[in-house]
């Protein structure tokens, strides 16, 4: 979407005491070129990117790998368009499909990360290709701040 205006800060359009979405949106790429924010504790990853889930012998969920979209790796692809010039691509899911699927893709999780008591942690790597991108982009950064 055009973007023709920016704010900084948290809560901006209510009151403190308001409910508020917890959440921001932080620009990737603009105009074709990797964008990043390097703030400590809050860094981003650069650029488009897709994300591979791969399933162990199981079939149960081994982890996630964030490459750079267009590139291919092990694993289902979860990243997929579904607007296009303010037009929606695919009919709208059912409640009850979306019931379903988030019931299958609990099943899948491993146990020891369905415990509501010290969870273990998910496994997520950052494709050699992201890291690559983010120093370049830095680097650019860092030449004509």
């Amino acid at each position: 979407a055009p973007i023709d205006g920016f704010g900084i800060g948290t809560r901006m359009n209510v009151s403190a005491d308001a409910p508020y979405l917890d959440c921001a949106y932080k620009l990737q790429e603009y105009d074709g070129t990797p964008r990043r924010k390097r703030s400590e504790g809050k860094a981003t990853w650069p650029g488009r990117k897709q994300v591979f889930r791969r399933r162990r012998a199981d079939g149960r969920h081994g982890g996630d790998i964030l490459t750079l979209d267009g590139q291919e790796r092990e694993g289902d692809p979860l990243l997929a368009p579904c607007m296009r010039r303010g037009e929606r691509l695919l009919p709208a899911a059912t409640l009850e499909h979306g019931r379903a699927r988030a019931h299958e893709q609990i099943e899948r999780l491993p146990g020891a990360l369905r415990s509501i008591v010290h969870p273990a942690r998910y496994p997520v790597e950052i494709d050699e290709s992201v890291r690559s991108l983010a120093e370049r982009v830095d680097q650019a950064t860092l030449a004509h701040p």
